[in-house]
């Protein structure tokens, strides 16, 4: 399977929200939320993820100081299994490194294993638990990659 990794664009929004709505039903953005962040480029960057003309996945990355937080993740169910959360990551992560961030942050739902060793993979350890994080009462692992200055920009997975 063929797919694109692109910038979001204004008009990839609505649909993007859309996709957050089925990922992420308990704990999904409002779409207003989506489109603030779209609007803060200075420390953000959203990507979209396109298999035949369709949005099947979407990501988002904030860096403020030397410090980079993962925003937000999602594929399609269809299409996991097929490479395109690792092309997304690796693009967040070498984005963090651009703006100079020197460790990067995300939270995962604790019933999420499949992500979490997605996040394993790529060298992120788990630092702290936040109980009952999301509304349905399911805690979040708060995960940290600190990047090492001998590497280069684009962080592999191991």
């Amino acid at each position: 399977m063929k797919f694109t990794l692109r910038p979001m664009r204004l008009e990839d929004i609505p649909h993007v929200g859309s996709l957050e709505q089925k990922l992420f039903p308990v704990d999904a953005w409002p779409l207003e939320l989506f489109f603030d962040e779209f609007a803060q480029t200075e420390t953000r960057q959203y990507l979209v993820v396109e298999v035949d003309g369709a949005v099947v996945g979407y990501c988002g990355v904030m860096v403020v100081g030397a410090t980079a937080d993962i925003q937000t993740i999602g594929v399609l169910p269809g299409f996991e299994g097929q490479g395109i959360g690792t092309a997304m990551l690796t693009e967040m992560l070498s984005e963090a490194r651009r703006r100079g961030a020197r460790e990067t942050l995300l939270e995962v739902r604790e019933d999420n294993p499949r992500a979490r060793r997605l996040y394993e993979r790529f060298g992120f350890e788990h630092i702290h638990t936040r109980r009952g994080y999301y509304r349905d009462g399911v805690s979040a692992c708060v995960m940290r990659l600190i990047f090492e200055e001998s590497k280069e920009a684009a962080h592999e997975p191991r």
